[in-house]
């Protein structure tokens, strides 16, 4: 899940990356992650810049070797060290509470200055509702799922005695960039070590001192642990993300959560791959078939649920034949919630006709603008759309969305079908609630984030997101195999090719 930074351009000086260079004054006209920032950069400066980069390569390789020795190190040892984790976690949780109510109340001053979202501010708490104790559950949760590395997910004999395994691995390092939520920190340190990759975290300066004590909380407990405490190391600043995003010998994968300007920055910047997703514009259609009263939960749900999250409805679309049926109700349930809506004509028509509007009816409607339809409201605002059949809603769909997760409500099996067949999203549902796109609800044990992308991984990424596969090969003829005995001709020997069952590599 995530919602929006503040705005991209309110970055301090410090956080500025600029290249060195000879002269002792020049205009640095990067951010490096949003909207260009104009500022004089000092020679004293760029030798800070220097030193950051410095400093980020030394981070990264401490990674790299971290990584490396883990990989001999049994899987039971990274059981243990979740479960080092979460007693770390418990034995400072006073601290760590105390320094998110500092963080909380700093951000509460930019809240008042409308410099953050008041979304933003309440995503900083750990101590809402069940927070605290559902990051410690996750880490248990976490622990206690199969271990995604060593699954052979391919054998073959190739010749008497020339077997071949294709075999799941760690991916190697993270470079995670989040949002403000601190407990991010907690989970995709679980994913990472459960899934034998090292991680190098970087969260919002908004959960800074709640960031810093959970991580030091998570080295503490590794080094209790045969894992090296630099496995899962915390960085502030985003100069380090900038020279980080350059070190492609050490960090193998980076994973951006954030605003759209964060998530193509980095896109555009860095020769690393690159997995997420840059705008959460989720759909619910309202089909012909479909039931007022499910209508109304599912798409209630879905917008007002969490609205600043990714998964939240930012459009309804609705088959011209509700209008006069389903819409009416629904758009109540919606006002009654306080939810403004952004109506196209024919919704906005119908509305307008009826004989006992809702008291709020002037206030929270109003016409739809066509960026309405692209813009991930993260509020409680929703676009409405109506088209004149599901034909048209998977096109208008697939080409307005964000591909990230779509719903139809429907009592139809049909329309159902070809729906989640049409549309093409991460995630496609049926009389469900869009907000169901999480990894904890998918059964994950949490998420390092949600993936639009088509290539290794979609949809939340729990542990199997985190593994990609080598090939083993073991020979065990008395001399040994050797190509050259095989090919077309007298003498020469062919392969076998036969498939076979295992479960895990015998060696």
């Amino acid at each position: 899940m995530r919602e929006r930074l503040y705005d991209d351009a309110q970055v301090s000086r410090d956080d500025l990356p600029c290249a060195a260079s000879t002269t002792y004054y020049e205009i640095c006209t990067s951010s490096g992650f949003g909207s260009p920032v104009p500022t004089i950069v000092s020679f004293a400066q760029k030798g800070s810049s220097m030193v950051e980069h410095s400093t980020a390569e030394a981070i990264a390789k401490a990674a790299k070797a971290a990584f490396e020795a883990s990989q001999l190190i049994p899987s039971s040892e990274r059981i243990k060290a979740l479960q080092e984790i979460r007693h770390e976690l418990e034995v400072a949780k006073d601290a760590i509470l105390a320094a998110n109510r500092a963080d909380l109340a700093a951000a509460q001053q930019e809240v008042d200055a409308g410099r953050m979202s008041s979304s933003l501010l309440k995503r900083l708490d750990l101590t809402k509702g069940d927070k605290w104790d559902s990051m410690l559950q996750g880490i248990t949760d976490v622990a206690e799922l199969p271990d995604p590395t060593g699954v052979v997910t391919y054998a073959n004999e190739l010749d008497d005695g020339l077997e071949l395994y294709r075999v799941s691995c760690p991916i190697g390092v993270l470079l995670v960039i989040f949002e403000a939520r601190p407990e991010v920190v907690v989970n995709i340190a679980a994913l990472a070590i459960k899934s034998g990759n090292a991680a190098i975290l970087k969260g919002g300066k908004e959960s800074n001192q709640t960031a810093q004590l959970l991580s030091k909380a998570i080295q503490t407990a590794l080094s209790k642990t045969a894992i090296s405490a630099d496995y899962i190391q915390a960085i502030q600043t985003r100069a380090e993300v900038s020279a980080l995003l350059e070190l492609d010998q050490y960090i193998d994968l980076v994973i951006p959560r954030g605003s759209n300007s964060l998530v193509s920055n980095i896109q555009n910047s860095t020769r690393i791959p690159v997995m997420g997703h840059a705008d959460g514009l989720c759909s619910v259609y309202i089909d012909e078939s479909a039931d007022v009263k499910k209508a109304i939960r599912i798409v209630v749900d879905s917008k007002t649920d969490y609205p600043a999250a990714c998964n939240a409805a930012e459009t309804l679309i609705l088959n011209e034949r509700v209008l006069s049926t389903v819409w009416p109700e629904v758009a109540k349930a919606l006002l009654a919630a306080g939810v403004k809506l952004l109506c196209d004509e024919p919704s906005l028509a119908l509305l307008r006709s009826l004989s006992s509007a809702p008291a709020n009816l002037a206030s929270h409607v109003e016409a739809a603008t066509p960026d309405a339809y692209t813009t991930e409201h993260l509020s409680l605002t929703l676009s409405v759309k109506t088209l004149p059949s599901l034909a048209e809603a998977i096109r208008w769909i697939n080409a307005h969305s964000s591909h990230h997760t779509d719903s139809i409500v429907t009592e139809d099996e049909r329309a159902a079908s070809t729906f989640c067949r049409g549309v093409d999203s991460a995630g496609t549902f049926v009389n469900a609630s869009t907000r169901f796109a999480d990894g904890f609800r998918y059964g994950f044990g949490t998420e390092v984030g949600i993936s639009t992308g088509r290539i290794h991984a979609r949809g939340p990424v729990g542990l199997e997101g985190l593994v990609t596969y080598k090939y083993m090969m073991r020979s065990k003829g008395e001399q040994g195999h050797v190509v050259g005995e095989f090919g077309v001709g007298e003498g020469k020997k062919k392969y076998k090719h036969r498939k076979f069952e295992a479960s895990a590599v015998p060696f």
